[in-house]
């Protein structure tokens, strides 16, 4: 071909081709340069109100860049999630699988699908971005994250859970949590599908609920407890008011009858706290027929131990612990922070509960690993096994004999276990 002579148009397939890898470089966000984001942002903040796609939308518009239909839409998500969404981490809460996601440097960033932690595939530009991030959530959250106030834990709209650490209390700079509730709760039946429990155990949590026996839920961080418990929660009675207190709020159940209550911390003078031990001595004046209180990690143990001694039969909760018979070694530690004795602790717990089942973490997922029975003995507070997990295979344990009765299962129930 001569230099000089101009070159031939392109041919309809050359067009084509030309528009996909432009269309390609649009939806890549690494071609949403950090300019535009930065002038979208300017733009948008410049007007007091909500963040809002329309808003975002008529920004990038303004922005004379020709992006297209496709390119847009692109550039309006990602830029609304650097806004006023979880930024490069908002694609994987599309994945309704995710329950956690943890961000432990720039290019290390993990999620959890209830099959183990898992790489996310996503990444940051750099710590200063990471570290915007969490300061943004923080700040969303109406508490603030800095070198005074280095670990935070906030809720946010939309079912977010977000805990943030900053170096250098953090040693690889700043570290994110993400804890994500899903708005739709799990079924009994989708849960037994998922391999939580097998027909045997679901039975008797379901007689659990039905014959308004006192429970709590143990377990490790992760391990499904309070995905059970709202689930649980949500065979109870559509006659019966459930009054749920939680530090932050996580339980979903579906019932016609809930009230939440949620804590509070206090402001940047100290003040205007409500802790949880405030919330149960709240929620007695409300009547209600189920006290449930979403995590016991405190004081707070006294208060729900007492409600459980008033006649508010049926109530439950979570308790982090290493198996369901280390129950009352935490129990009694909780209640000395509430200045309780291990007797006082004994007594009340003997009589407030009755039931205690513990969820695993395993390379099959979560599972309810054991369902104990409450007991006072000559040796004190116990759990002892009524259901239990060994080697993958579930069987009864001794105090078997004693739950089936009270729950009215036959024999048969025991040797299909």
């Amino acid at each position: 071909m001569n230099p000089r002579q101009p070159a031939p148009p392109p041919s309809p397939a050359d067009r084509r081709t030309g528009a996909r890898r432009r269309q390609a470089r649009v939806l890549d966000p690494r071609f949403l340069d950090s300019a535009l984001l930065e002038t979208v942002r300017e733009s948008v903040m410049a007007d007091a109100g909500p963040v809002t796609p329309s808003r975002v939308a008529a920004a990038v518009q303004a922005t004379g860049r020709l992006l297209g239909t496709a390119g847009s839409l692109a550039a309006v998500e990602r830029i609304s999630a650097e806004l006023n969404g979880l930024g490069p981490l908002q694609e994987l809460t599309r994945d309704v699988h995710v329950t956690d996601i943890f961000v432990n440097a720039p290019d290390s960033v993990w999620i959890d699908r209830g099959q183990g932690i898992e790489p996310a595939g996503v990444s940051f530009s750099g710590e200063a971005q990471v570290r915007a991030l969490a300061s943004r959530l923080v700040a969303a959250g109406g508490r603030r994250l800095d070198d005074g106030s280095p670990c935070v834990d906030v809720r946010l709209d939309g079912g977010y859970r977000v805990h943030a650490v900053l170096p250098p209390i953090s040693t690889a700079g700043t570290l994110l949590s993400v804890r994500i509730r899903r708005e739709q709760v799990f079924s009994m039946d989708e849960l037994r599908a998922g391999g939580m429990f097998g027909n045997v155990v679901r039975e008797v949590l379901e007689r659990v609920v039905a014959q308004r026996l006192s429970f709590l839920i143990s377990g490790a961080t992760g391990s499904g407890k309070t995905t059970l418990l709202s689930t649980l929660l949500g065979l109870c009675s559509p006659a019966e008011r459930l009054v749920l207190i939680e530090d932050a709020s996580e339980l979903n159940p579906v019932h016609p009858h809930i009230v939440s209550l949620e804590s509070r911390h206090g402001n940047l003078e100290g003040g205007g706290e409500v802790d949880l031990g405030e919330l149960v001595r709240q929620a007695l004046r409300m009547r209600p027929d189920r006290l449930v209180v979403g995590e016991c990690r405190g004081a707070e143990v006294r208060e729900l131990l007492t409600a459980m001694n008033t006649g508010h039969a049926g109530g439950g909760g979570t308790i982090h612990a290493n198996a369901a018979t280390a129950v009352p070694a935490r129990l009694t530690a909780l209640g000395a922070l509430a200045g309780m004795g291990q007797d006082a602790v004994r007594l009340q717990a003997a009589s407030a509960l009755d039931v205690v089942v513990h969820v695993e973490r395993s390379s099959q997922g979560r599972q309810v690993a054991c369902v104990g029975v409450v007991q006072d003995g000559p040796g004190g507070l116990a759990v002892v096994p009524a259901l239990e997990t060994r080697r993958g295979q579930l069987g009864t344990g001794p105090a078997w004999e004693s739950l089936s009765s009270r729950l009215g299962l036959s024999a048969a129930a025991g040797a299909a276990a």
